[in-house]
């Protein structure tokens, strides 16, 4: 087996329909196989593909066990060379799989590897390609020092904007829509860790296979679209397309925060003084209250 596609599901049947329709032509050339893994969407999605898609491999979870959890069901039972997480709220190109694999062949020491992600208006989606979220860097990225200097080296570290975004390069970490991992590094780092429920998963992946050793690479070669936000209703892009409702969207805004919480005293609570610390986690406190109370 080449490739096990894994998508995770929650209240996004038409997009995820359109999803699996763009992989027909992207997967023709080699052997795959597709996981859905529905957190119990309440829009009759898994009717839908049990219906039109009946070569996908279906899990439907009786509750919303969170987007690690549900890809861990489905990374158990794969059997691919290489794994490819994507979001249902994504349009896949023909070539674009086939050209990634084929980078991921190249070299053995790429764990993870994704490709240009692009939101519907063809700009890209910044978060494709990130270093990890120190407090200097998320400070900039917060308080928007990174746009004001946009290109700076020195304020526009966190998405990288320093780099052109037409250039292969190594990176800290790419985005839960599309990530390309290879099997045998899932083997050594283990799975998404639980603990993170939606958000903050592939950060925290991504680190653990740089800490095994591997690279993470971002490759424009090719790409997709992301119509980014549907299932959270977070996002003005996909404001249209989503099914979210005040609750389900509260609770994406509150994990949105909590991720960057769990992130931050798992790989940097040890590494920064009482005072940052205490900084950098009494200003998460604030922001989650932001948040949630613009819900």
């Amino acid at each position: 087996m080449d490739v096990s596609i894994i998508i995770v599901s929650f209240n996004t049947k038409e997009l995820l329909i359109d999803c699996l329709n763009s992989l027909k032509k992207a997967l023709k050339n080699f052997k795959n196989e597709i996981f859905v893994v529905d957190n119990n969407s309440r829009d009759r999605t898994v009717g839908a593909i049990k219906l039109l898609f009946p070569e996908v491999k279906l899990i439907a979870n009786s509750q919303n066990f969170g987007f690690s959890k549900a890809n861990n069901q489905a990374i158990k039972k794969a059997k691919g060379k290489f794994v490819l997480i994507l979001n249902p709220d994504t349009k896949v190109f023909p070539e674009t799989i086939e050209t990634m694999l084929k980078f991921m062949e190249k070299d053995e020491n790429i764990a993870c590897a994704t490709c240009r992600v692009e939101l519907p208006d063809g700009s890209l989606d910044l978060d494709c390609r990130r270093h990890f979220p120190t407090p200097w860097r998320a400070f900039c990225h917060f308080l928007f020092l990174s746009k004001i200097f946009k290109g700076s080296k020195i304020f526009d570290q966190y998405q990288m904007g320093y780099l052109p975004q037409n250039q292969e390069h190594e990176v800290d970490s790419c985005v839960g829509a599309f990530m390309l991992v290879r099997a045998s590094a899932i083997k050594k780092v283990g799975l998404f860790d639980e603990d993170f429920f939606f958000y903050g998963e592939d950060l925290d992946w991504c680190w653990r296979f740089k800490e095994a050793g591997y690279k993470i690479m971002y490759n424009p070669q090719v790409k997709i679209i992301h119509y980014k936000g549907a299932a959270s209703g977070m996002k003005l892009t996909s404001k249209h397309l989503t099914k979210a409702n005040r609750q389900s969207k509260k609770r994406a805004l509150y994990e949105s925060v909590h991720s960057m919480e769990l992130f931050y005293k798992k790989h940097y609570q040890d590494k920064y003084p009482f005072f940052v610390n205490w900084l950098v986690l009494i200003s998460m406190k604030i922001l989650e209250r932001i948040r949630v109370l613009s819900a």
